[in-house]
């Protein structure tokens, strides 16, 4: 169990990394969007320009992190795996499998607009960016407090930041109407 440190270290640094990779893809995708409805030439510049950077972030980074953090949290369940028995690991573990679901639908985004197929709103993307705040609110609630009850107040707390961020999101979206260049 010496090396157990190191297996969460590597786990966390991995999550971590994740991520970063989901809260910033999205925002990616918002200047994809935007720039899908420039004109020319504007258009075939930015968009070849994002769909290059997306797809680095995408495969270099978020990916293979994803992959990391999932074969780290395998290793430090085979190392105690009594944590499966505990609430709080097997309500994570349900928040877990929905960062998964929110994953690979961001993945199926990416693709589309890889292709040029833009079927959401830049102002959907924005919205979409906060799903992994979400999902990360609640998992580390989980795992700091290690009690399957006390994290509903950290999801209580999580959908409280998310109507926060809607009536933010609408004020910002009434500035940026009023004065494009915010």
């Amino acid at each position: 169990m010496q090396y157990y440190q190191y297996i969460k270290a590597f786990h966390l640094i991995f999550v971590i990394t994740w991520f970063a990779g989901l809260f910033y893809i999205p925002r990616l995708f918002v200047y994809q969007i935007e720039a899908f409805h420039k004109p020319s030439p504007d258009k075939e510049i930015l968009g070849k320009q994002l769909k290059l950077m997306a797809k680095r972030l995408w495969y270099i980074i978020t990916w293979p992190s994803a992959i990391l953090a999932t074969l780290f949290a395998i290793w430090l369940l085979v190392l105690i795996p009594s944590w499966l028995q505990q609430p709080w690991m097997q309500v994570k573990l349900a928040f877990v499998i929905l960062l998964f679901i929110y994953h690979l639908k961001t993945h199926q985004y990416f693709k589309q607009l890889q292709f040029g197929i833009v079927n959401k709103t830049s102002s959907f993307m924005r919205i979409w960016n906060e799903g992994a705040t979400f999902i990360l609110f609640a998992v580390v609630f989980l795992v700091v407090l290690k009690n399957a009850i006390n994290w509903i107040w950290g999801v209580i707390g999580v959908f409280s930041l998310g109507v926060l961020s809607m009536l933010v999101f609408k004020i910002y979206k009434a500035i940026r109407d009023k004065n494009p260049e915010a």
